[in-house]
């Protein structure tokens, strides 16, 4: 039977010099025993996917909000995709593939109902209080806000999965002096791991915006003709555009191996120009490892401003985005004014930490469905209660 040393031992043999081993991880936040089957970041895969909050991004937004249609994407499907590009760039690139499935499967857990519009909602509510950014938030549901152990607060991730967490974007640089990521700054950049998280993450909405934009009919394939990397894939592939359902379908396919593809030969490219052998030598390097070519990045940039105008700023989703930051800044001003609405947990929490940061933990978990029912029984009278 394997056991946790045989798993250990294999890491050390095949992982690449840069990539982070599991008996390297700086352990956790609580003393734990380890579990005799499962390396570290197996673990903490595992606690996330039978988290709560992990289960709620089935009913959260990435573009549409949920309740409009079946087929579009959700935060937990987006999180699924993700996810998968990240393991199977781990692997070729011979990295830590449990280490990057954790903070891929994690990456997502701090988001608020309605997607960014939710963001911008409560960012805006708590400009005065400390503010808003789903990444500390992420950070804040698994040290703290999960409740279900009795030996300790959050689940209790090992320090390499927070970190993915906490570096995950360009968000890190902007966070100023808050405090949660303080012990996080001894390097730039996270692990190589996480770095390949951040940009799988992209390329997996690229894709599937284009998918859902067309599928809501917001754009057309006839539309994508105007995006460089769609029109130079397509035409360097026959079997694109059999028909518009297979077109949809290929086309998404090539731009992920393309993404996929100039994301591999760069890192390649980066680890040899700056000699970096060790995940230390990973985390010190002049800029991030794992960036797409320049050419690459460009493409990308005409792809994002492309479905910025056509889909995330088409009037059907803006007027969702409109109600949905309505909907949050109306629940929070309300509970802030009359916090004896609230139900008696979240009143006890409001006691320990002060109502408006209790107001923002309750708010960011809610599903839309969640946070959509809580406004019709507050503002409308004809709604049960």
């Amino acid at each position: 039977m394997r056991t946790r040393e045989d798993y250990l031992l294999r890491e050390k043999r095949f992982l690449a010099t840069y990539a982070l081993r599991a008996a390297d991880s700086r352990g956790r936040r609580h003393p734990e025993e380890e579990h005799p089957l499962r390396s570290p970041f197996e673990r903490d895969r595992d606690r996330i996917i039978h988290s709560g909050a992990f289960r709620k991004l089935e009913y959260k937004t990435q573009v549409f909000v949920n309740f409009v249609g079946d087929y579009y994407r959700t935060r937990l499907t987006h999180t699924l995709e993700a996810a998968q590009i990240s393991r199977s760039m781990a692997r070729f690139l011979a990295l830590n593939e449990d280490l990057a499935e954790a903070i891929a499967l994690a990456h997502d857990v701090g988001h608020p109902p309605f997607g960014h519009a939710g963001e911008a909602a409560l960012q805006e509510v708590m400009a005065d209080h400390g503010g808003f950014e789903h990444n500390w938030q992420g950070l804040r549901v698994v040290d703290e806000l999960e409740c279900r152990y009795p030996g300790f607060p959050g689940l209790n991730l090992t320090w390499e999965v927070r970190e993915g967490i906490a570096k995950h974007g360009p968000q890190f640089q902007k966070s100023g002096d808050v405090a949660e990521f303080a012990e996080f700054r001894e390097t730039l950049h996270p692990s190589l791991e996480a770095q390949i998280v951040d940009v799988c993450d992209a390329i997996a909405y690229n894709a599937h915006d284009i998918d859902d934009g067309l599928t809501a009919g917001l754009i057309t394939l006839s539309d994508l003709e105007e995006v460089p990397l769609w029109r130079e894939l397509r035409e360097g592939n026959d079997a694109i555009g059999v028909t518009p359902e297979q077109a949809k379908y290929q086309g998404v396919r090539a731009i992920i191996n393309a993404q996929v593809d100039d994301l591999v030969r760069s890192i390649d490219q980066r680890l040899a120009a700056w000699s970096l052998q060790t995940a230390d030598d990973v985390r010190r390097s002049p800029e991030r490892v794992a960036e797409h070519s320049e050419a690459m990045a460009a493409k990308n940039a005409e792809l994002r401003q492309f479905l910025r105008e056509r889909v995330y700023e088409h009037y059907q989703v803006v007027r969702m985005s409109v109600k949905a930051q309505r909907i949050l800044r109306d629940l929070f001003d309300t509970y802030q004014s009359h916090p004896e609405q609230l139900p008696p947990a979240q009143r006890e929490r409001a006691e320990e930490i002060g109502l408006p940061r209790a107001l923002c933990d309750y708010l960011s978990s809610l599903t839309d469905r969640e946070a959509s029912q809580e406004h019709g029984r507050l503002f409308n009278l004809d709604v049960t209660m």
